[in-house]
């Protein structure tokens, strides 16, 4: 839904309003403003089309929450023109009945985006933006901050594992935002210091091309008024941070041992040996290297950000071990583009090198299939066995020509590839073709509902022997 606003009444709004209405309230950033809003004492109602784990915990914090889209669902208290806020996010769709029934009472509907530039505008703001690898980095830098006694407010995009939440909240008035390029989002923000740790392209329905998408980063670049990160190759100047490779910050010497990283860093004022990493992965080596950048730019020392990755736990979804034995290893991931799926293939291989690996895939969004076909197919070849599942449509509508099926054909069409074990499977039908197959390594894959998917077939196959 396209709504022109006018920012300039948002401040306004939030000083004098008492009820904030959240249209996709169960989405994972706005629940983490919904959640903000709550602890801080407005009153909070939404609507989602999906109630989940994130809307029950938001209603045992007091929200009112339905999945009905009608103008009966919503509470009485919340149609004041002058005390209620209207949120909203751009993955609502045109049609929404309730969204439309506001924008024609008179209510001015605000962005996600929007409402976290008036935060940002209002703490001192780090900000991680990037096509891969935000959610990771903001919360290594959200818990390294709370964990070194900096009270700051994280924004996740992802459920921290220290914390059981995708709000870390502080009392200091300091705040780490993932800068999200979704609809251009992130360049609502007002960034004392900002990260890009990527540039891939991505989002094409919304940019058209990789340069757009590039030329929208560097207006993001051009926002930070302290500092700014970029990984080293990217084409916007920055304080760089890489992997064996010179750079301002750079991570070398890594090595694996009872499946943790151990790096060695070197910074402009300093190195430090030894840092231990739970969560495995180069890729997750170097969004521990921007989170240290920053936190040490900030102030944070090398020896207290080391313990304090020691003690990082994860994010759900994130490289997530589902079962760990001896029989049996699944692995969640909310991998959903060509880039980050060979970097979980990379961090899978080095923990189980000896062993053949089924990947669960969902894909996510018909045009991301559609855009990267050759490159799906490419990233998907690497795993010995593959099980894919139907698209996931999130916002959109079906486009004619684009199923799993043609991404399946497209794999199967590479050269020298096994082709026994690569097949479409029903949801339903997946824990029982996970049985014929007796893997060792399962990873599931994507950014859908394959999240509920995985836990269910956790269920069933926990006490079995596969």
């Amino acid at each position: 839904m396209i709504v022109k606003t006018n920012i300039s009444n948002l401040e306004n709004k939030l000083h004098t309003c008492s009820h904030i209405y959240f249209v996709g309230i169960g989405g994972i950033g706005m629940s983490a403003l919904a959640k903000y809003y709550l602890n801080n004492g407005f009153a909070v109602a939404g609507y989602d089309k999906t109630l989940s784990n994130i809307t029950q915990s938001l209603i045992a914090c007091g929200a009112q929450i339905t999945d009905l889209d009608n103008v009966d669902s919503i509470p009485n208290g919340f149609l004041n023109l002058d005390r209620t806020l209207v949120v909203y996010t751009p993955a609502i769709s045109n049609e929404n009945i309730i969204l439309n029934h506001l924008k024609n009472l008179g209510f001015e509907l605000f962005k996600r985006a929007d409402i976290l530039g008036e935060i940002s505008k209002q703490n001192f703001c780090f900000a991680v933006a990037g096509t891969h690898g935000k959610t990771t980095t903001s919360t290594m830098l959200g818990h390294i901050l709370k964990d070194n006694g900096i009270e700051a407010t994280a924004f996740l995009g992802g459920i921290s594992e220290n914390y059981n939440t995708n709000l870390i909240e502080g009392s200091a008035k300091v705040c780490v935002v993932e800068a999200d390029e979704f609809d251009r989002s992130f360049l609502k923000l007002a960034p004392n210091i900002a990260c890009i740790t990527s540039t891939d392209a991505d989002h094409l329905d919304i940019y058209g091309d990789k340069n757009t998408i590039e030329s929208a980063f560097i207006e993001f670049a051009h926002l930070a008024t302290d500092s700014l990160f970029v990984k080293k190759g990217l084409n916007i100047d920055g304080i760089t941070f890489a992997i064996n490779d010179e750079a301002d910050f750079t991570a070398n010497n890594i090595r694996i041992e009872n499946g943790t990283y151990i790096f060695d860093v070197v910074t402009p004022k300093g190195s430090f040996k030894n840092i231990a990493l739970s969560m495995p992965g180069e890729h997750n080596v170097l969004n521990a290297l921007a989170a240290l950048a920053m936190a040490n730019t900030y102030g944070v020392s090398l020896q207290n950000i080391a313990k304090s990755l020691k003690s990082f736990k994860g994010i759900k979804r994130r490289f997530s071990f589902k079962i760990k034995t001896d029989n049996l290893v699944i692995i969640d991931d909310y991998a959903h583009h060509p880039t980050e799926i060979n970097a979980l293939y990379k961090a899978v291989k080095s923990l189980y090198p000896n062993e053949e690996i089924l990947a669960v895939f969902q894909p996510h969004l018909f045009s991301r299939t559609r855009d990267f076909l050759e490159e799906f197919a490419l990233s998907l070849s690497q795993f010995d066995n593959l099980f894919l599942l139907d698209i996931y449509p999130a916002r959109e509508k079906p486009i004619q020509g684009i199923t799993s099926g043609v991404l399946l054909d497209k794999i199967k069409g590479l050269p020298n590839k096994k082709q026994s074990n690569y097949k479409c499977v029903d949801k339903d039908k997946i824990t029982q073709e996970i049985i014929n197959l007796k893997p060792k390594v399962v990873v599931f894959i994507g950014a859908g509902d394959i999240g509920v998917l995985v836990d269910e077939v956790v269920e069933t196959l926990k006490n079995k022997t596969v």
